[in-house]
């Protein structure tokens, strides 16, 4: 679903403000009621006057305005898939999400601060495709391979250490499993984007930085974290995580490690800190890579559908035409039990 006009939905802002003055001056208006003298006894004096019939026919009125505008947005549903090809990349992200992930040393911590720099090399692709793979003691794919960067961007939030139970951190793991992660096609440039302090527990990432080099896979690691290193935050407490001796555990960035692995996987390694250059330097490392005509499965014709939003606001407005303000004469002749008055 998609909206041609959707600029027309700011108009939505207006609802809750509208709904808030309406409850305002109810509100005031009850006040003075209370001011003339007893409520009960003014509404005897006042038999045609209903205290419902107001607040439903303001709620559909409402509704038909909220209708309205989504008419005026142009709702569309596509009705026909097709393959098209155009010009991009493949990158599969491998993002550690391991204890030492938690570490404040970058702010506000080094997993937000990657999942920022995710989010924003999303929205810088275009016709490109990505997958999204998380790990610490073990890895598993958290996204195939996708050109739908809505559904990417939302499977990000939801990253966090409890994931994965085994800590850890097998960045070769990662690496092995991202490159089982990408499509068939041969042409396309093809990244395998790491993002870990490089804390490796495991051993065998070189050799799988390597292995992915010759199949034209380029690996780049992004090392977060500082040098100095920073406790792990245990939990909701305001303690920080301990080792058996009762000794707080520091955590810190494993360099030399990071390069290693980046330039066994013919790529680069960058460094995150608390500014943006890590952010420009991938992106220029990114636009590297040869572009290639890359097959996705999209909508190509869109029917208009605002015709069904029409009828229902439509009704909404006979509705409440039909509602009269005031009380009908069977509402003043008569109790909710059928009983005259």
């Amino acid at each position: 679903m998609r909206f041609a006009n959707p600029e027309y939905l700011y108009l939505l802002i207006f609802v809750p403000l509208v709904a808030v003055v309406y409850i305002y001056s109810n509100y005031r208006r009850n006040k003075r009621m209370k001011e003339y003298g007893d409520t009960k006894l003014l509404q005897e004096l006042m038999p045609d006057v209903s205290a419902y019939r107001p607040n439903i026919k303001f709620c559909l009125a409402i509704a038909a305005v909220t209708m309205l505008t989504f008419v005026l947005s142009r709702p569309q549903f596509g009705s026909k898939m097709e393959s098209v090809t155009r010009q991009g990349i493949e990158t599969v992200i491998a993002l550690d999400i391991s204890n030492s992930m938690l570490a404040e040393d970058i702010a506000p911590n080094r997993l937000e601060k990657s999942k920022k720099i995710i989010s924003k090399l999303i929205d810088k692709f275009e016709n490109d495709k990505i997958g999204l793979i998380v790990f610490a003691g073990d890895a598993f794919v958290q996204l195939p391979i996708t050109n739908d960067f809505i559904s990417a961007k939302m499977f990000m939030e939801s990253i966090s250490p409890a994931l994965i139970n085994r800590q850890g951190t097998d960045i070769g793991a990662a690496i092995n499993l991202a490159m089982k992660s990408f499509t068939p096609e041969k042409e396309v440039g093809k990244a395998v984007i790491v993002i870990t302090d490089g804390e490796n527990h495991e051993g065998g990432a070189e050799e799988a930085a390597k292995a992915a080099a010759e199949k034209g896979i380029s690996i780049y690691m992004l090392g977060v974290g500082s040098l100095e290193g920073a406790p792990i935050p245990a939990g909701m407490s305001n303690d920080y995580r301990r080792d058996k001796d009762g000794n707080v555990i520091v955590t810190k960035l494993n360099e030399e490690m990071s390069q290693n692995i980046a330039k066994a996987g013919n790529g680069a390694y960058i460094r995150v800190d608390n500014t943006n250059n890590a952010q420009r330097l991938l992106e220029k490392e990114i636009d590297k890579l040869a572009k290639a005509d890359v097959t996705s499965e999209v909508f190509t014709e869109y029917d208009e559908q605002f015709h069904i939003v029409a009828w229902l606001a439509l009704l909404l407005l006979i509705v409440d035409i039909l509602i009269l303000p005031g009380k009908s004469r069977l509402t003043r002749n008569f109790n909710l039990f059928g009983n005259k008055k």
